[in-house]
This record gives structure tokens, C-alpha cells and sequence, in this order.
């Protein structure tokens, strides 16, 4: 093929465009002009010929970023080790068993849980459900339970924790005094004594036990209920209650009474006396009760003989009316609801709530302990 020919097929035939394409032809002033300005630039030596140039891979971030990843790799496996274990040790480590109890702290002297003694640097302690505590002649002790309330221990004083249920706390007093200030709802707090017991119905009251089994309570708010051997007593704030083996709670009296009523009275409820003394100790309660006495006198119905019985509701009548719905004869019956209807009247405090909570201490009452 004639590549010649073809060129001049192809294109108009000038002689400066010849020029152009292969120098043939005459030229154009102006490219010959232009020729001869730029000659001087002209290179006439072979094109060179260079080394091939191997190209260093970079990355196109920072190249510090670039050595911390070992580094930091192995940190990261550092911490997930750390973890590891960690999460095996926890899972395998036994939970924390918190010890139903009294925190028990030392208020003067050396107390005593068991063998173990507390001293009053030594923070508190824990009274656990079967444990004593016991205060020698020069030592007190405080207990607390945050869902209870708090017990304030007098020297000479031993008494046990015998359970620490959700609904029933219960301690036992062998012998001393406590101080006790429940907040508990009313009827979870119960105190066994040598002679009966103590059932707190949201109140501050203090207890005495002696080493023979006998008793006291004195109630400084509230009320309290003592129970045994079918005796009931309620005692109000301000008012007492003595106890004695083999024969339970007696009466419950105002301390402020006179001599001869609280005299009459602790004869009726615990001398061995014949007939005609405590005849004689009924009357002389009957004349020397005073309004609030209504409360002694409330209790006596049930406790003097029915021959009695009619002289202790006349006297009470006078002192406090009876409801309208409670009649003569069925208080000389011994009648429930008409009781507790007039105690009711009295001014302490609604019985229903002693009745509620009696119908959950069946088998509270601790058997009487034999001297």
C-alpha cells in the first residue's frame, strides 16, 4: 500500500502544509521565522537511557500509627486476660452470706458473745440466731437491727437470740434488764422470760428478769402485751406489769397508784393467801382506784372469783361506762367481744390489734421454766 499516495488523497495539496507534514515544499515565513527563533533550543543527542527504578511501597497514613499496632495488640490481649480470669474468679467465689442477727457493739466494759468478748474499740459485732450475749457487772452493750429496732443491755444481763424470721423476731432474757425501743410492725418483737412473754406492740419499754425467774415490765411508750398460762395482760405507757414462775403475768397497774392499791394488788396476784385475804385485798383495790385504775380493774374481771366478779363491773361502770351494746351479763360471762368492746372505751389503745397478731403467737408461749 502506497502510504504516499494515500496522504495526498487525503489531504488539500499546499506546499506549507507539505512542510509541515514531512519538510517537502516551501515553508511559511512565519513557520520558518519561528524555525529559526527556536533552533537554538534544539537537542541533538540520542534520547538517554535510565536505570529501572524499583518504587518503596508506603503507606499513605502516618507511619507512628504504624509501629504502636504491635503494641497496642498486645496490651489488648493483656486486658482480655485480665478480664478472663477476673470473671472466672467471681463466678467461682462463693456469695457473701449475710448472718440474720443484732449488730452488737460494747457501750462500757467487755460483753461477751460466746466465748468471744467486745470491747468498745472494737466496732460491732453479730449476735447470730442460737448465740448468747452476756454483760458482766461492769459491761453494757447495744444491739441493733435496722428492720427492728434497738435493745440497750444492762450489766448482769444474759439473754439469746432464738430466731430472726421476716415476721417474727424473738430473744430470750434469762436473767437482767434490757432496754428495748421497737419500730417494727406490732407483734413482730417477742421476749421470752423464765415466767412469760413479752410481746411488743410498737413501743419503748423496759424488762427485768431476776435470778429467780421472776419479772417486771414498765412500758415508757405504746403498749405491751404479756402472755402465759392463759393470763393476758395489757400494759399501756406509764403503767407495769410484775411476773412470777409457775403463775405468769399479774395484773398491770399504774405506778403512780397508792401503796395500799399496788400492795392489795401484788398480794392478790402472787401470796398464797386464803379466801378471806383476798377478799379483803379485792376491796381494798376497788376503793382506792382511781379513774385511770379502770385499767387494773378491766383485767380483775376476768381473775377474781365470780362471786367478785359483779363488785368489780359495778365499780368499773362508775368509773368508765360501759358501750351502749355491752350489757351486765355478758361481762359476768366472761364475754369476748363485750370485753374488749369496753377496753376499747378506756382510752389506751384498739384491742383488735392484740387479737390479730394473738391468732399468729400460737405456741409463742415458753414453757415455765422449774426452779
Amino acid at each position: 500500500m502506497d502510504t504516499g499516495n494515500n496522504r495526498s488523497e487525503n489531504r488539500p495539496s499546499t506546499n506549507s502544509e507539505d512542510y509541515l507534514w514531512d519538510r517537502s515544499g516551501e515553508p511559511d515565513p512565519e513557520t520558518h521565522r519561528l524555525e529559526v527563533l527556536l533552533g537554538k533550543f534544539r537537542h541533538d543527542s540520542p534520547t538517554p537511557v535510565f536505570p529501572e527504578v524499583v518504587r518503596e511501597r508506603r503507606w499513605t497514613f502516618f507511619p507512628w500509627r504504624i509501629r504502636l499496632f504491635p503494641a497496642l495488640a498486645t496490651a489488648a490481649v493483656a486486658v482480655a486476660a485480665i478480664v478472663a480470669v477476673t470473671f472466672l474468679v467471681y463466678r467461682t467465689k462463693p456469695t457473701p452470706i449475710t448472718v440474720a442477727g443484732w449488730d452488737v457493739s460494747s457501750v462500757e466494759g467487755t460483753p461477751r458473745i460466746g466465748k468471744k468478748t467486745i470491747s468498745t474499740k472494737q466496732g460491732t459485732s453479730r449476735l447470730g440466731i442460737g448465740q448468747m450475749l452476756e454483760t458482766d457487772r461492769q459491761s453494757r452493750a447495744s444491739l441493733q437491727a435496722d428492720d427492728t429496732g434497738r435493745i440497750e443491755v444492762d450489766p448482769s444481763t444474759r439473754l439469746r437470740l432464738l430466731s430472726m424470721g421476716s415476721g417474727l423476731k424473738r430473744i430470750a432474757l434469762d436473767r437482767g434488764t434490757i432496754h428495748t425501743y421497737i419500730w417494727a410492725p406490732p407483734g413482730q418483737f417477742v421476749v421470752d422470760t423464765p415466767s412469760a412473754v413479752t410481746v411488743d406492740l410498737g413501743c419503748a419499754y423496759t424488762l427485768q428478769v431476776d435470778d429467780s425467774g421472776a419479772g417486771m415490765v414498765r412500758t415508757a411508750l405504746g403498749w405491751v402485751g404479756f402472755k402465759q398460762n392463759g393470763h393476758e395482760s395489757f400494759i399501756p405507757a406509764g403503767a407495769a406489769c410484775a411476773t412470777r414462775p409457775k403463775v405468769g403475768p399479774g395484773t398491770p397497774y399504774f405506778e403512780d397508784a397508792s401503796g395500799e392499791f399496788r400492795s392489795a394488788l401484788a398480794r392478790f396476784d402472787f401470796a398464797d393467801s386464803t379466801p378471806q385475804q383476798r377478799a379483803l385485798d379485792v376491796a381494798i383495790v376497788l376503793g382506792e382506784a382511781r379513774n385511770r385504775d379502770a385499767l387494773t380493774l378491766w383485767h380483775l374481771l376476768a381473775r377474781v372469783d365470780e362471786g367478785k366478779r359483779v363488785l368489780v363491773y359495778d365499780r368499773l361502770s362508775q368509773l368508765v361506762p360501759p358501750p351502749a351494746t355491752v350489757t351486765k351479763e355478758g361481762i359476768l360471762r366472761l364475754d369476748q367481744p363485750m370485753l374488749d368492746l369496753w377496753w376499747n372505751e378506756l382510752g389506751f389503745d384498739d384491742i383488735s390489734v392484740w387479737r390479730h397478731w394473738e391468732r399468729s403467737w400460737a405456741g409463742t408461749a415458753t414453757p415455765v421454766r422449774e426452779k
